[in-house]
């Protein structure tokens, strides 16, 4: 029998914390701080006063191990239901109104206009959503913005280590209506944690996503840096991608600014992309539990070297509750966002044709992961075990098979959280 403090750090071990920081917030930092720990990454160090009750409530709460779909009650009777893109009222091809923001912006600003609109017509006090950190430069951290200025310096996507939900019941203590910006996990958290706190959905006015083909792992980032010349302790700042789509990804040192290419960093396909295991068997990275998600529109899922360097960007928008249409509709009457044309879930898919693979993936790779001792990801209206059912039973085998094989290499799992 495992202890309390065993449990909750098993989610590290077996490769699912997402260092998203709801547990610290779930927890108390008395039980639970959420820190750089010796691999790299933000892990829970977890204190021995953790008891039985506190670990069953991460364990309810935690994105690394539970994942859910939009909430019944958001899902209208006139809501259409993709197999792959999950809810959905209305699919677009847009961008920002605004042409600083869409040039700033991580695609085409979408994101950050949707939170420069609610700001500037006061549906919300506040955006709580990332930055990039201050000490760490390829990290991020929770920001506040109660200003379109403030939001834009949170403008462009992390592909590192990032908390924004450390520090969540403090934020519902100042009572104060706001919106969230964050990875597809992150909403999930925000949505399991709805349960344990009514807060959450009194205060939460919209959850807004990018979708999310998975982040960097800390040694990836370093030999990244070495790759293009410069040590890691020389880096006083990493902007990923924004400025253009995507944009350079820029590094920055005390004596010089190096600039490189996206696909520098990712790779040229996705079967170089480097990310954690987590990442790999993720069952919602299009935000399916957000009101409003956004992604990019590179056919085939990657832009070319050649065409980033004119594209003026273009985000498609997945508006999946009413109040995510209804802020669609807003945001466009009054400029803050131009909508090219409506799209199709087959678009989607021609888009992200990475999600749509992984999507179909996950149910193998969790029965893989139970089969080898392994925790494996709970999900709910995800339709993981439907879009499994629609393949042939040597694919899914294939699938299984491979998990077992990267448990037992060690792929799948990390070292006890700790400091040192």
């Amino acid at each position: 029998m495992l202890s309390p403090k065993q449990r909750v750090e098993q989610i590290v071990e077996h490769g699912l914390c997402i260092g998203c920081g709801l547990c610290q917030s779930v927890a108390g930092e008395d039980k639970v701080k959420v820190l750089k720990g010796n691999t790299g990454f933000l892990v829970p160090i977890v204190s021995d006063t953790m008891d039985a009750a506190t670990a069953d409530q991460i364990y309810a709460t935690c994105p690394g191990v539970r994942v859910q779909g939009l909430p019944d009650n958001l899902i209208a009777t006139d809501t259409k239901v993709d197999n792959v893109w999950g809810p959905w009222q209305r699919m677009v091809r847009a961008w920002a109104g605004d042409a600083e923001q869409r040039h700033i912006g991580a695609t085409a600003g979408v994101l950050t206009a949707l939170a420069c609109h609610l700001l500037q017509t006061k549906q919300v006090d506040f955006i709580l959503h990332t930055k990039t950190h201050t000490s760490e430069p390829s990290f991020g951290e929770m920001h506040i913005s109660r200003t379109p200025a403030e939001v834009l310096q949170g403008s462009g996507s992390r592909y590192g280590p990032t908390a924004p939900l450390i520090s969540i019941n403090k934020v519902l203590d100042m009572g104060q209506a706001f919106a969230f910006i964050g990875k597809p996990c992150d909403v999930a958290g925000l949505r399991n944690y709805a349960e344990q706190d009514a807060r959450v959905d009194e205060l939460v006015k919209f959850t807004l996503a990018p979708v999310c083909g998975g982040w960097g792992p800390p040694a990836s980032t370093e030999n990244f840096y070495r790759r293009m010349g410069v040590e890691p302790e020389q880096v006083t700042g990493l902007r990923y991608r924004g400025h253009g789509c995507p944009g350079p990804t820029q590094i920055t040192t005390k004596d010089t600014v190096i600039e490189a290419h996206y696909l520098d960093f990712w790779g040229d396909d996705a079967s170089m992309w480097d990310m954690p295991f987590r990442c790999k068997v993720c069952p919602d990275g299009i935000g399916e539990a957000a009101d409003i998600a956004a992604s990019d529109t590179w056919i085939l899922g990657s832009p070319t070297r050649e065409e980033s360097a004119t594209d003026l960007g273009t985000n498609a928008i997945i508006a999946r509750s009413k109040a995510g249409a209804q802020l669609l509709a807003q945001a466009t009457q009054a400029g803050a966002l131009t909508i090219e044309q409506d799209i199709t879930p087959d678009d989607m898919s021609i888009y992200q044709p990475h999600q749509m693979r992984k999507k179909y993936a996950v149910a193998p790779r969790y029965q893989g992961l139970k089969d080898a001792g392994q925790l494996a990801v709970s999900t709910q209206r995800l339709r993981v075990d439907e879009l499994a059912a629609e393949l042939p039973h040597e694919v899914n085998e294939r699938q299984r098979l491979g998990t077992i094989e990267r448990v037992a290499k060690g792929k799948a799992t990390q070292p006890t959280p700790s400091l040192t």
